[in-house]
Formats: C-alpha cells, sequence, structure tokens
C-alpha cells in the first residue's frame, strides 16, 4: 500500500501535497502496471472520470494529461 493516494474531492496527494498521481505514484504505478501499460491507462482512464466530477474548473486537456497522458 502506498502513502501517496488521492486526498478527495481536491485530489492532492496524501503522502506529499502535490497534484495527484505525484511523480512518486506515478513512478509506483509504472512499476506495478510495468507488463500491462493498456491495463494501466484503463485504470487510470477510470481516476480521470471520477475526478473530472469533483475537478470541473481544471481544462480537460489539462486532466487529461494529468491522469493518462503521462501513460506510455
Amino acid at each position: 500500500m502506498t502513502a501517496h493516494g488521492p486526498v478527495l474531492p481536491i485530489w492532492t496527494c496524501a503522502g506529499c501535497g502535490a497534484p495527484w498521481p505525484c511523480p512518486t505514484r506515478k513512478r509506483e504505478l509504472l512499476a506495478e502496471f510495468d507488463k500491462a501499460p493498456v491495463s494501466l491507462a484503463i485504470y487510470m482512464g477510470s481516476y480521470l472520470v471520477w475526478a473530472a466530477e469533483d475537478l470541473v474548473w481544471v481544462p480537460a486537456g489539462g486532466l487529461h494529461q494529468r491522469f493518462v497522458g503521462w501513460v506510455r
């Protein structure tokens, strides 16, 4: 279990206070989904949909980059 989970509804990192997913959580997720990048994209896509409900003031492109755009 990671200490870098999201603090809802503001979507900051519980571990470091950065916007979630923070750089540490991204590294953890890349390691967890090392051989399954499509599964990681789907997983993060579900977080994107969830976050979009809370972060209505953030442009869609910004949310996409934050939650899915970094996935290989």
